[in-house]
């Protein structure tokens, strides 16, 4: 069963990476001057935004906890920080869909943005770039850099926070920007 999941949550953590570059994709041919398949793509997801920040944030979590509760991998110092910036995501991108209150995404937006930064320093770690403190090293068996998860040759549980981190920022940018407008809104 672990596997089976694992490889689940690496194929979604793919997936999401392709939308992700195909969302920098759409943000770049804007700023060529070819603003409409952007437009479009705001005008449909205009509403759902913050829902689809609590999707993403809930998914991450039920993750991580796979990975810890029931693979029985044991979280790291950097897996810690992640969390700390991933769970009140889901939390709070829940109350905020509830009360539809899109303008919750500049409040919820550094986070992400934190959290990423977390996640591509753990990714660092694990790829040997950069040499993990002794705190990391005694936080947990083998320290930050043990990777419990290499499926496709780099997916890894940072890989995935990482990836969840940049498509909550993406979403939440969405969300700031009104359809046609290009701009923040209110």
């Amino acid at each position: 069963m672990t596997r089976d999941v694992t490889v689940t949550l690496a194929v979604l953590g793919i997936a999401a990476q392709v939308l992700v570059l195909v969302l920098a994709l759409l943000v770049v041919v804007a700023l060529l001057g070819v603003r409409a398949p952007l437009e479009l793509l705001r005008e449909r997801l205009y509403g759902y935004e913050i829902w689809l920040a609590f999707l993403v944030a809930t998914v991450a979590i039920l993750g991580s906890l796979f990975f810890s509760e029931i693979a029985h991998f044991v979280p790291c110092k950097l897996c810690w920080f992640q969390r700390v910036f991933m769970y009140p995501l889901a939390i709070s991108a829940l109350l905020a869909a509830v009360a539809n209150d899109r303008r919750a995404a500049r409040y919820l937006l550094p986070l992400p943005v934190i959290g990423l930064g977390v996640s591509v320093y753990h990714v660092l770690i694990e790829r040997g770039v950069v040499t993990e403190t002794s705190s990391c090293q005694i936080s947990a068996p083998g320290g930050c850099a043990v990777k419990w998860v290499d499926e496709f040759g780099y997916v890894t549980i940072p890989t995935l926070a990482g990836t969840a981190f940049a498509l909550l920022i993406v979403v939440l940018s969405l969300a700031l920007l009104q359809p046609g407008k290009g701009r923040e809104a209110a």
